[in-house]
Parts: structure tokens; C-alpha cells; sequence
């Protein structure tokens, strides 16, 4: 799995994610695979329309109809996302509202990226099942200076705990390179959640296909 965290970047208006769109869906046949997008909250419908998979920054622990700004799971999944993200560094929950959007998510058949700082954090979770723990630790996120270089042992330790699990793993912070992305493989992870290397790039398709092109054909 491969998810591009758009956050809430100026760059990323409606013209723009609607372009970003149409290349991940052509990277994504190109590889044979498929390459998930995290919009801002505004634009979520609209990568939907490419048939690619679509994953909310953030959902609220909260399922009431009679409530007002909040994002609700069962919001999205009428809206045809196929999921969202939970606690991001930037966005971090309490326990409890994270395992309840677990839960809920997964009760909607809907699937769940936790984000964790720490593989202690990660295995305080692993009971409740997410579909997949990205972890991402938080002093090295849009510094360019990656996990991989700077704490390739987070990365080693993640995957053996995860061995005997479902949940898959996913590394991010600091990933701006397909050299990166092989390294990221190589070490155990199933896949990555990056953001700024891919949104603050000048050329969406070279970045997204050499990220691409290392991921799944391990160059």
C-alpha cells in the first residue's frame, strides 16, 4: 500500500487534486497496483471519481446524526471513502477515541491506518485489529531526513512484532526518495504513507512513479 497524505498544502485546491488524481490513477495501472490518496476534508469525494482509494485525513469518535462539525465514519462511507486515517502526529487522539474509531471503522467494513510515534504505542493497539499501523516518528516528518537513515531499527522492530498479526505495516517520515522507499521494503514494511516529498514536488509524476517503480519492483 502506498498512501499520499495531501494534508491541508495551499498547492491542493480542486484543480489540482483533480491532476494528482488522474496521475496516480496512471501510475497506479502502470505498476499494476494501487496508490491511495488522503485529500483535505473539502475535496474528499473528488479522487473517488478516478477509482482510486481515498482515505480521510482524520474522523471524529462520534456517530450521532443530530451532531454538528464533525466527521463522522458513516459519513464517509456513504460518501464511497474506503477509509481514513487515525492520530496522525499532527492530529494525535486520546486512547479511547482511538480504539473507537477502530472499532467503528471496522464495523462499516471500512479500512483503518493508525499512526503511531513508537513501536511500544504500536503494540498497545495491535489487539484491536487496525488494517494497517503507519509508523512515523514525529521529529522526523517533512524534514527529509528519513527513517530509514535515521532509525532503520524502528522500522525492524515493527515488523517482527507485526509478524503474527494482520495488520500490515507502513512507514513514513522523512521518505523522499525511491531509494528511501526500497530501503523502507527492504527493512519489513509492507508499504509507506508520505506527504510532503510527493505534494511539495515540482514533477507529481517522476516522484510517484520512482516511489512506485521501488515499491513494487524493487529496483
Amino acid at each position: 500500500m502506498f498512501i499520499i497524505n495531501c494534508k491541508n498544502y495551499d498547492n491542493i485546491d480542486e484543480k489540482n487534486i483533480i491532476k494528482l488524481s488522474k496521475i496516480i490513477k496512471k501510475i497506479s495501472l502502470k505498476h499494476k497496483t494501487q496508490i491511495g490518496i488522503a485529500p483535505p476534508h473539502h475535496l474528499l469525494t473528488i479522487p473517488h471519481k478516478y477509482k482510486i482509494p481515498v482515505f480521510a485525513q482524520h474522523v471524529d469518535n462520534i456517530d450521532k446524526n443530530n451532531s454538528t462539525g464533525f466527521l463522522i465514519p458513516k459519513s464517509i462511507k456513504i460518501s464511497k471513502i474506503n477509509g481514513s486515517l487515525i492520530n496522525h502526529s499532527e492530529h494525535r487522539i486520546s486512547k479511547n477515541d482511538i480504539v473507537g474509531l477502530i472499532q467503528k471503522i471496522k464495523k462499516l467494513n471500512m479500512i483503518s491506518i493508525l499512526c503511531v510515534e513508537r513501536t511500544d504505542e504500536l503494540q498497545s493497539y495491535l489487539k484491536y485489529n487496525p488494517t494497517y499501523i503507519a509508523i512515523e516518528p514525529k521529529n522526523l516528518i517533512g524534514t527529509g531526513r528519513s527513517i530509514t537513515t535515521e532509525k532503520p531499527e524502528i522500522i525492524i522492530q515493527a515488523s517482527k512484532i507485526l509478524q503474527n498479526y494482520k495488520t500490515k505495516l507502513l512507514c513514513g517520515a522523512g521518505i523522499s526518495s525511491g531509494i528511501d522507499v526500497k530501503k523502507v521494503m527492504e527493512l519489513g514494511a509492507y508499504g509507506i504513507l508520505v506527504s510532503s516529498s510527493i505534494i511539495k514536488s515540482k514533477m507529481w509524476d517522476k516522484t510517484i512513479d520512482e516511489f512506485a517503480n521501488a515499491m513494487f519492483n524493487n529496483i
